[in-house]
Order: structure tokens, then sequence, then C-alpha cells
């Protein structure tokens, strides 16, 4: 659609003729947007100029926040942490108007895993990591309409976390819900395959915007692959869902609970036609 839309502006849009909007030094010409852009660009010239890579992180909206101690900065009702916050917890921002004395943040509202910091000494750009997420493990891409109704869910069941790794099974339980690995994605509403898609799509395009040399724009981001197969999201999404049930299983108990025996291990030592072996021989006995 966007390709087509394009096309349509090149090809027709901007071929149209200019009657009255007809440039000043040529009033009885034949004049279109394309016509007129041409020759100012002959009698200018046209200079490209290539972008840096960190004009990614520039592009998402702003967002004017605190540093809050160790717990980072709050946006959109997550928490977001890093280490280039040490150097300015308790500290404010330098900036006047009507953002006097905050920090500016930016977010990408296709993916909220992350969120990206200037670092004013250095004006490299940091990652600050949503304090959600578990160590060591990737869950699935979320935008912001999810975390909206992510925390609807959450005041809902009345929950009030005082730590955001509290909302990750909500947000783990409405993935489940919408998108069943066993079920995905034949067995899926319409409505639901568009949501997901939509938001798979958001994704992925967030993914390709970032720049992929990050050795000076911002090292500390963690790269990822830009073409992500459906495949791999539902492989990655099951992996988070059942880490996340282990851990809620391991801390409903006190002790980890025996292994059951196996399947006719009773039978194997009550029944009289059982052979004993070697360990059950009383102790000089040699016969065979």
């Amino acid at each position: 659609m966007e390709h087509l839309l394009a096309t349509w502006i090149v090809r027709v849009w901007q071929n149209r003729q200019l009657a009255e909007y007809a440039p000043a030094w040529d009033p009885g010409g034949r004049h279109s947007p394309n016509t007129l852009f041409a020759a100012a660009g002959a009698r200018e010239g046209i200079a490209l100029e290539v972008p840096d890579p960190s004009l990614y992180y520039r592009l998402p909206p702003a967002h004017y926040v605190k540093i809050h101690g160790n717990r980072g900065v709050k946006i959109g009702g997550l928490w977001y942490n890093g280490p280039v916050l040490a150097p300015y917890r308790g500290i404010r921002s330098p900036r006047s108007g009507v953002h006097r004395g905050k920090w500016a943040v930016h977010r990408d509202p296709r993916d909220c895993r992350e969120a990206f910091f200037q670092d004013p000494a250095t004006g490299n750009w940091h990652a600050l990591r949503w304090r959600g997420l578990p160590q060591g493990e990737d869950v699935l891409a979320f935008c912001d309409a999810r975390v909206r109704e992510v925390l609807r869910e959450a005041a809902r069941l009345g929950l009030k976390p005082l730590d955001d790794r509290e909302l990750l099974p909500v947000l783990l339980d409405l993935v489940a819900a919408r998108t069943p690995v066993t079920a995905w994605p034949s067995q899926m509403t319409k409505t639901q395959k568009a949501e997901r898609a939509r938001e798979l799509a958001r994704a992925r395009s967030a993914a390709t915007d970032r720049p992929a040399d990050r050795s000076s724009a911002a090292a500390p981001v963690e790269q990822r692959s830009v073409s992500i197969q459906p495949l791999e999201l539902v492989r990655r999404s099951q992996q988070a869902i059942n880490a996340d049930r282990r851990l809620r299983r391991e801390n409903a108990v006190a002790l980890r609970p025996t292994l059951p025996p196996r399947m006719g291990e009773a039978l194997r030592h009550h029944s009289l036609f059982a052979l004993p072996g070697d360990d059950d021989r009383p102790e000089g006995d040699d016969s065979q």
C-alpha cells in the first residue's frame, strides 16, 4: 500500500498542471511540481546528506522524566534502568524551560522492551532495559498498545506492583491468551491474526530501523536479528511463557517435590516371580 501510494503521488499528483500557482518567472508555461523540482535541482544542485547512524535514537518520541534512585526512569507506566544512569542518579538535568531539570529518554512505541538515553558526557546512546524482563531470556516484542492493555489488566486484577517483574506474568498471560503456541496461527480468529501480525510487523520495522553498526552510536545496545521469522517469534514466546510458569511453580513450594516412581516399580519389588539381584542376596550366600 505504501509503494502504491508513493507511485500515485509521483506519477499523478506531482504531474498535475499548475494553473494560477505557476512560477512568477514563467507565468505562461506549463509546469507541475515535478518540473519545478527538476528546474530547482538543475539551477541550485542537489546536496545529498547521509544521516548519522544515531539519528534513529533521536526520532522516537522523547519522554522528559526524572531519575528515581536505583529504580531508573518511568515511561508510560513502565520502569527502565541501565548502568549509564549511575552518574546521574539524584542529579537534576541542566535543561531549562518547560521540562526544567528533567532528562530526555526516547522510546520507540513499536518495541517497548528498551528505551534510549544519550550520555551527556560522551554523547553516545545507551539502551535502558525494561526492569520486568528476565535476565538472560528474550521476551517477545510488545508495543505501546500492549503496555496499556497490561496496565489495565493489572488494575482490573487489583495489582499494585512494587517491581515491574510482577507485571511480566500479566504480559505473558495476555500473549499466551491471544496467541497460544499450539493454535498459532491456524486456530486464531481473523481479528487476533490481524492484531498479532500488526504488532510483529511493527517490531520488525523497529529492528530494521536500528543502525547496523553500533560501535560508535550505541555500543551497549544488544544486537538483534532484523529478519525474524514467525516460527522464531513463536519459539521465543513459548520459552518465555514456560520459564515464567516454571518459576511460579518453584516459588509455590518450599521443597522440590520428589520424582514419582517408574511405571511398574512396585511390581518389580513385590512380585513373587522376580529374581533377586546381586545386591538383594544375603551375605555369604554364593548359591547360583
